[in-house]
């Protein structure tokens, strides 16, 4: 069956109501910490749990989805996100919300299985519209969770901010099973086979390897400025409440609304030169971020800029990625995806330690050396391929 314009949206609202679930604990670091007596930048561990549970649950859960009926995987790991969600709402210690949060983010994978669906449901003229348009919902959930958990913790505790989430997921659970299609795999082989499959795509799909890379760099910065602006924002001169650095969250949305254009772009064909211009508005976001260490402004443009950035990176590398091999999106999309998030989690303790080390300016220049390791590959693999065709035409 083909998708509906109510079907892409309503995947929409559940990738971005389900991907919050990952984000809602970067604006209550402070909360946490006083509630635990512990650090701050420790409290901030929390984020990169989430992260690395993400990339957990990408890599052994997602490749599931091409050897098991995809609607009922994602029924089940909606449903566990619910009881890991609660198990974080009712932690007594530091140490339990720190378990918690890495089963919040193994749990909340969903969006991963629900793109190849859309994907593999989707015309190929349009395939690069409906991924954006569902990506749309998945960034808007990514940055507006900062914001409502902001809110929300600053008016009832960072406690109350699990409970709303855990009953958002069983709402959403319920919706999954009147509202998604079935959808049926084609791999046939054991689990075993699955995950070597993957390490196999890896060694023979070169676009992967480009574009999986370029995402993980790209990540592993918006995941160290996010985490670090926290820090920033809540000492002098600043000074914000949990409630105020929500509210960034809401800047930073704007780049969702250029996920359409950007899958557009990729349905004729343009979708590596969108990486390219990605790329560079991320390095020109970190140079503005430099100077604004005490400029809101200065912080506003950045974002904006970060944010369109990742979403040009992120949006059209994945319709690159779900170009090859239809029968294989779930485990290709594994790679892309688990990778990416890794990244985020690496950047995320990479810029706590630059925070430790130098405080913003650091993360600032940490986060273009990692600018610059992204334009490597992307410039490694645009000579190569040239010199491929130079040959050719030899």
């Amino acid at each position: 069956m083909n998708l509906s314009k109510s079907n892409v949206l309503f995947m929409a609202v559940c990738t971005g109501l389900i991907v919050a679930n990952l984000y809602y604990c970067q604006p209550l670091i402070i909360l946490i910490a006083n509630e635990f007596n512990i650090p701050e930048a420790d409290a901030g561990t929390i984020t990169y749990l989430t992260q690395a549970g993400y990339a957990i649950g990408l890599f052994f859960m997602v490749p599931l989805g091409d050897k098991m009926e995809r609607k009922r995987q994602i029924l089940i790991t909606t449903f566990a996100s619910v009881i890991a969600l609660i198990l974080a709402a009712t932690a007594n210690s530091f140490f339990l919300l720190a378990v918690a949060s890495l089963l919040i983010g193994i749990t909340s994978i969903v969006p991963q299985l629900i793109l190849p669906l859309a994907a593999s449901l989707s015309e190929p003229e349009q395939r690069g519209k409906v991924v954006g348009t569902i990506m749309s919902g998945l960034l808007i959930g990514i940055l507006l969770s900062r914001t409502l958990s902001g809110f929300v913790g600053e008016l009832f505790g960072w406690r109350a901010m699990f409970w709303i989430a855990s009953a958002l997921c069983l709402l959403i659970f319920f919706m999954i099973r009147k509202k998604i299609p079935q959808n049926m795999p084609t791999f046939k082989g054991s689990y075993g086979q699955l995950i070597k499959s993957l390490f196999t795509l890896i060694k023979e799909q070169p676009l992967l390897r480009e574009t999986t890379l370029i995402n993980m760099f790209c990540f592993a910065q918006f995941g160290a400025f996010w985490t670090t602006m926290v820090l920033l924002l809540s000492a002098e001169p600043f000074s914000f409440n949990s409630a105020t650095i929500g509210l960034f969250g809401i800047v930073g949305a704007s780049g969702a609304f250029a996920a359409p254009l950007v899958g557009r772009l990729g349905d004729k064909g343009n979708s590596r030169i969108a990486v390219g211009y990605g790329c560079l508005l991320i390095a020109i976001s970190f140079l503005i971020f430099y100077f604004s260490a005490s400029s809101v402004i200065g912080l506003v443009i950045g974002i904006i800029f970060i944010d369109l950035g990742l979403q040009g990176v992120h949006i059209s590398n994945q319709t690159r990625v779900y170009s090859l091999l239809p029968e294989a999106r779930n485990r290709m999309n594994t790679v892309f995806m688990s990778f990416s998030f890794l990244g985020t989690a690496a950047g995320s303790a990479y810029g706590l330690f630059l925070w430790e080390l130098g405080g913003w300016h650091a993360v600032a220049l940490g986060c273009l050396l990692l600018s610059s390791l992204a334009f490597g590959v992307y410039g490694y693999t645009f000579k190569s391929k040239r010199k491929a065709l130079e040959s050719i035409n030899e």
